[in-house]
């Protein structure tokens, strides 16, 4: 993920992230699950305040694009496959109901191998 701010363009410092993020994100290069950076990290790494790196953050969280997991950091939540995404939405269910449960994830996904595998 190579992302850069142009001090001298006109579109403010957050929505030039913001574009650059959607156009990963839309091309493939970002997919859903990739971790994103703190804010406070990318923000060192560009060299601009926190708050706009925040900013970008949320707008994209609002539209549903990225979310906040807490202390398990920002991640991409779209594709731009509909069929993936519904799949990756099922699969995040899944995933957080196993945890949830305090299951085994091996033990898990060998039952959704089986499950995949039977005959419908």
């Amino acid at each position: 993920m190579i992302l850069t701010i142009q001090p001298k363009s006109p579109v403010p410092p957050f929505e030039q992230l913001r574009q650059q993020l959607l156009e990963q994100i839309h091309s493939g290069q970002l997919t859903a699950g990739t971790r994103l950076p703190t804010v406070r990290r990318l923000a060192d790494d560009l060299g601009i305040a926190p708050n706009t790196v925040a900013r970008c953050y949320r707008e994209l969280e609002q539209a549903g694009v990225i979310e906040t997991r807490g202390r398990n950091g920002t991640v991409v939540a779209w594709s731009p496959d509909g069929a993936d995404r519904e799949v990756e939405q099922a699969a995040q269910t899944f995933a957080d109901r196993i945890r949830g449960l305090g299951y085994d994830t091996e033990r898990a996904l060998e039952l959704v191998r089986g499950a995949l595998q039977r005959e419908a």
